[in-house]
């Protein structure tokens, strides 16, 4: 296995002298961005980037807290653990804290961290095993019953998840012996029971799961243990938590697995860096051939009272780490140059690919960012490339290999009409990306269509892809307000519909009337205008109707948005179609008044209130919202319009900086006496 390194960011010299205002700038970005995609990934199982490109980011900010400690926060994604939970389950406080691995990028990593160990330890030994991409969960024992099962969570406090943990078959409910034992492992869909799951919904007309790590989350967090149990997850245990009475973790997971328990598969104890070095290696010529997803393999201190004695970060133990292989690479063939038409009318061209396995899938296409990258790559039809899935997740192409050219590859000319209605493609002066403009386009109805109707939108389910792409077919969907004017019969009329189906897809679609108006104003597909600065303008305004009436001054002075914000939302709402089309969805009955924020009280009006530090009873997301309960604004930086600061243990830099300013400061006990 090739050891490479690969980063986004250029790093950062220390010979350099750095402007340490950018720097915290760039600081405040890296974590609001990684905050985000936490909660894209541990509560929602809805990632919008690879593992790979989430890796990228959080090297980067351990790069600059490690080089700068003075500007290390503890409400920094660096010190906490996965991420808040759904709120669906009962919640369960774990004893023992489920930590997160230290991911290392390089085997000099590795051999650095084998070296330091046995410096300090002397001739000790190490396990090494599969890193599992699942979900991890704790399985907790009394008497040799299975009394419950638990997610990660934050790390402190997990969802009780008990019922569906017993619809997994490889989890023994009565072990062989009667252990009082608390053991942690990694939830997951094996790749064919993922390929079945996909094929069924593709079937079905409906969306089909992204990568078995996000269908293994997503299943063991439904509140139907029957669908849990459909779907055959595994597990691999990998860790005892607490009980039990071991000199050595190889030794403990070898009895667990005498009593009963699915312990982790391919795990190596290896006495010196080279037989370290050797397993990972091994592990990875072997990956692809696993019936199951790994992302890396770990390597841990065996020796269990060495462990204890290496001891914990806030986040992370420091007897472990976790080697995240480089991205896997095959070479295959272009095919084809295809074009694909967005929601937004942004023309996009897709790479058709000789398929090829890839990190356990079979690639026959992937997606380029725009025709700039085309050219850049000088990517032609017949062209031999290397293909890698960055993360495991996004099939890209890394590189051309122009030296394998034969003279009849076929370079490829950037349109100017739109492949699906042949009208002109425009290009705007500060983007890259082509537009049809057409409204009407086939294509554009498609995609507004679905992404109209999806989750995060109206969420009608039922009316997946396939079903819409039928509708639009038939003529029976020409933009999303046809959705509303569907029948019982229209459906009947389709093949594989039954009674049942056709009346359950009716009233999904009766009772999407009744969503908030920030659903359907992210349904509309506003250019630049995502989930949050959806809520901001639903919150802010009376009802559409006062929102579409509102000028680029007054957009632009909405909390987090900027002015290309604001223009384009100004401009949606001046086009004739978008009139119309808020008529038509007024006169079928949809929801279309803004949503009240609810308060407490007032008595925070007019202020802007900044946090820091931790605090013994509160997490930092409950004391903002108790500001924004009491109508105060709560900012993530001190400045000269900062009210006062609400500081608690190690507040660090905005401490510091307040106290400048003259900015008052007050402990949490303080503020809520204030706001009694």
């Amino acid at each position: 296995m090739e050891d490479e390194q690969f980063s986004f960011f250029e790093p950062i010299k220390k010979e350099e002298k750095e402007d340490l205002k950018a720097l915290k700038k760039e600081l405040e970005e890296l974590r609001k961005t990684i905050e985000y995609h936490n909660r894209l990934y541990y509560e929602l199982d809805e990632p919008e980037i690879s593992d790979y490109e989430y890796d990228q980011l959080t090297q980067r900010l351990r790069k600059i807290e490690t080089e700068h400690p003075e500007l290390i926060t503890s409400s920094s994604p660096s010190q906490k653990v996965g991420g808040k939970n759904k709120n669906i389950f009962t919640q369960v406080n774990h004893e023992v804290q489920m930590q997160s691995l230290q991911d290392v990028f390089t085997l000099e990593d590795v051999e650095s961290f084998v070296d330091k160990a046995k410096e300090e330890y002397g001739d000790i030994d190490f396990s090494v095993e599969t890193k599992i991409d699942g979900l991890s969960i704790s399985l907790e024992y009394e008497n040799g019953k299975l009394v419950r099962g638990s997610t990660r969570g934050d790390g402190f406090v997990g969802e009780d998840v008990t019922q569906n943990v017993k619809m997994i078959e490889c989890i023994p409910q009565q072990l062989t012996s009667n252990d009082t034992i608390e053991v942690r492992g990694e939830v997951y869909l094996p790749r064919k029971e993922f390929e079945a799951i996909n094929d069924k919904l593709l079937a079905a007309g409906k969306q089909q799961l992204s990568n078995p790590r996000n269908a293994a989350a997503g299943t063991l967090r439904q509140l139907d243990s029957e669908l849990v149990k459909n779907r055959h997850l595994s597990v691999f245990i990998f860790n005892v938590q607490k009980g039990g009475n071991f000199t050595t973790h190889s030794e403990s997971l070898d009895y667990l697995q005498s009593v009963g328990m699915h312990t982790i598969e391919l795990r190596f104890v290896c006495k010196t860096k080279e037989e370290v070095i050797a397993a990972i290696k091994k592990i990875g010529e072997m990956r692809d051939d696993l019936e199951y997803d790994i992302d890396g393999a770990v390597v841990k201190v065996n020796d269990l009272h060495i462990r204890q004695e290496m001891g914990q970060t806030v986040k992370v133990p420091k007897w472990a780490v976790a080697y995240k292989y480089p991205p896997e690479q095959r070479e295959t063939k272009v095919l084809d140059i295809i074009l694909q038409v967005g929601r937004t009318g942004q023309v996009t061209p897709v790479v058709v690919l000789e398929p090829v396995r890839v990190a356990g899938s079979i690639i026959s296409k992937t997606t380029l960012h725009n025709f700039d990258f085309l050219r850049e790559k000088d990517i032609r039809v017949g062209d031999k490339v290397i293909i890698q899935k960055a993360g495991d997740v996004i099939p890209e192409v890394y590189r051309v290999l122009t030296e394998k050219r034969t003279g009849t590859e076929k370079e490829y000319v950037i349109p100017t009409v739109c492949p699906v209605c042949g009208e002109e493609l425009e290009q705007s002066e500060d983007e890259v990306a082509l537009r049809c403009t057409n409204s009407e386009c086939p294509a554009q109805v498609y995609r507004s269509i679905t992404h109209f109707v999806s989750r995060d939108c109206m969420d009608i389910n039922g009316l997946g892809d396939a079903i819409v792409e039928t509708l639009i077919e038939k003529g029976l969907l020409t933009d999303i307000t046809d959705i509303y004017n569907l029948t019982f019969e229209d459906f009947m009329s389709l093949e594989g519909f039954k009674e049942k189906s056709s009346q359950n897809l009716v009233d999904a679609i009766e009772q999407s009337k009744q969503n908030s108006l920030d659903q359907l104003l992210f349904g509309l597909g506003i250019r630049h205008i995502g989930k949050k600065a959806s809520k901001t303008l639903a919150e802010s305004f009376e009802d559409i109707y006062a929102l579409a009436d509102a000028s680029v001054e007054q957009l632009n002075n909405l909390e987090d948005f900027g002015t290309i914000m604001a223009i384009s939302t100004y401009n949606f709402f001046r086009k004739a179609k978008t009139k119309e089309i808020i008529q038509k969805l007024d006169e079928k009955g949809l929801n279309l008044k803004g949503i009240k924020k609810e308060i407490d009280s007032e008595k925070l009006k007019g202020m802007t209130i900044c946090v820091t530090g931790s605090f013994d009873n509160y997490s930092r997301n409950e004391v903002v919202e108790m500001i924004e309960k009491n109508a105060g604004k709560a900012s993530s930086s001190v400045s000269k319009k900062t009210s006062f600061l609400i500081a608690g243990e190690a507040a660090g830099s905005k401490l510091t900086k307040a106290q400048e300013l003259g900015i008052e400061v007050i402990s949490i006990d303080e503020f809520i006496n204030r706001l009694k």
